[in-house]
Parts: structure tokens; C-alpha cells; sequence
């Protein structure tokens, strides 16, 4: 199956240190070779790159690991498919509008058997699982709020409604709309939450360290949300099955069952 990235900050960060080691895992340290892409919220904009190459060796993915691109949240994906052809439609993330504002959404799993009923503007364009998820999620949303709703009733919906796909399989995903990332686990993934002082991280995947404290001010938090554990010294938190957890301005927010 697919690996799924996200990063969120209370401060633009760069997440070339965590990309260089994710991507490694298209190719070198794993065999997600069907795609990749990332996004990147600017305030209300979006830089969104996919490249149906391995993030390995796409030339997008190298302008990615030399490129700054600061950013308070980021979604990043390496895909292995499991439905849909290896093509550029059906790279992840995918990118929807609603309310005015951009919304990315990745997924790592395995949908079997699901169909539901779309209206609306919201279709897939791909041939992917994934992409239909998004679409109904977005289409519910929608029907559920007149307006963008606080973070914590969004929360309480997207929880709801992610409850009402895993029954259908694996369905690990990230979901962001610049102001905060939420992530859903039914099998892998976990986060570790960056703050002073500062480590000196070392990547699992690739012979790469970073000192963070000189890279940071104090006042810094970074969250970063991972299919598996990036780094060989950090401490990772594991999600547990069916749990949605939010990250906003770099911390995991308590969320009541």
C-alpha cells in the first residue's frame, strides 16, 4: 500500500530534512513506486506538485529536496497501488475546493466493495478509491455545514464520517485545509511532536542528520504525522485503530472519544 506525509507548524517550516528520508521509500528503502506528490498551504494558497515517476528519481521530487518551500502544513504521499493505473490523475494528494478554501487529502489503504453516491461538484477525476472517498467526504461536509465550521465540529464530523468508510478497509488518511491536519489511522500511523529544546534527528532511511536547534527559534512547533517512524532517535507516537487525531500550530490537540 501507499505512505502518507504530513507536517504541521505554528511557523513556516521547510520539510525537505522529513521528505528527503520519506522519499526514499519510493524506491530505495521500499517499493511505493506508482507516484508521489505534495502540497503546500501559503495561507489561503497552494503549491501542488505529483509526478507519476518515483519520488526516488523524479526530477520534481529533487526540486522538492533543494527547495525551501516554507509552509504551517503539508501533505505528502508515495503511492503503491492497489486500485487505478499508474498515471497522473490518480497521483495523491488530491486537492478540492469548499468554502472557499483549498482541501488536500491523502490515503494509504484499500477500499473494497465501496460505491457511494456523489452529487454535487464533487467527482473524481482518477479511477481511484482514494479519490472517491475524498469526494464524498468533501460532498458531506457540505451538506452537514452551511460554513466553514470550527475546528472542533469539523473534527466531530470528519470523525464521523471516517467511521462510516473503514468498514470498507484499510483507510489511513490525511486531510488539511490550511487552518489545521487531521489524520485518521486504521492500521499504520504514528507522530512525533518537535519543540525545545531541539533534537539532533538521524533518519531511518537514509544517512542523513539534522540539529534542529540551530535550525529553529524557541518559541517553534513542528508536528510531524508519518505511515512509519522517519527518524532512529525521536520518540514516535502510535495511533491507535480508528482514531482521528487534529494537529494545529504544531501540537496534537486533545479530542474527547
Amino acid at each position: 500500500m501507499c505512505q502518507l506525509l504530513g507536517m504541521n507548524c505554528n511557523t513556516p517550516t521547510d520539510v525537505r530534512f522529513s521528505f528527503s528520508g520519506f522519499a526514499q521509500r519510493a524506491g530505495n528503502t521500499g517499493d511505493h513506486t506508482d507516484g508521489w506528490g505534495i502540497a503546500f498551504f501559503e495561507e489561503k494558497g497552494l503549491r501542488h506538485f505529483v509526478d507519476h515517476q518515483r519520488a526516488v528519481t523524479s526530477p520534481v521530487a529533487q526540486l522538492i529536496r533543494e527547495y525551501p518551500i516554507k509552509s504551517c502544513n503539508v501533505i505528502a504521499h508515495i503511492r503503491k497501488a492497489t486500485q487505478g493505473v499508474t498515471s497522473l490523475q490518480n497521483c495523491h494528494p488530491f486537492v478540492r475546493e469548499l468554502w472557499g478554501r483549498n482541501w488536500v487529502f491523502a490515503h494509504n489503504g484499500d477500499l473494497k466493495a465501496y460505491a457511494p453516491k456523489l452529487h454535487s461538484h464533487f467527482r473524481p477525476i482518477g479511477d481511484t478509491d482514494s479519490e472517491r472517498a475524498f469526494c464524498w467526504i468533501m460532498q458531506e461536509l457540505w451538506k452537514s455545514h452551511a460554513g466553514l465550521p470550527s475546528i472542533e465540529e469539523l473534527t466531530h464530523t470528519l470523525r464521523d464520517l471516517a467511521a462510516r468508510i473503514a468498514p470498507h478497509g484499510t483507510f489511513n488518511f490525511l486531510l488539511s485545509n490550511g487552518e489545521a491536519l487531521w489524520a485518521h489511522a486504521t492500521t499504520a500511523l504514528c507522530y512525533t511532536e518537535r519543540r525545545h529544546p531541539f533534537p539532533q534527528a538521524q533518519l531511518a532511511d537514509e544517512d542523513l542528520s539534522v540539529d534542529f536547534a540551530h535550525e529553529t527559534t524557541p518559541n517553534d512547533r513542528v508536528a510531524i504525522i508519518v505511515t512509519a517512524p522517519l527518524t532512529k532517535n525521536e520518540e514516535w507516537t502510535h495511533f491507535k485503530t480508528g482514531e482521528l487525531k487534529v494537529f494545529v500550530n504544531g501540537s496534537c490537540l486533545s479530542q474527547p472519544a
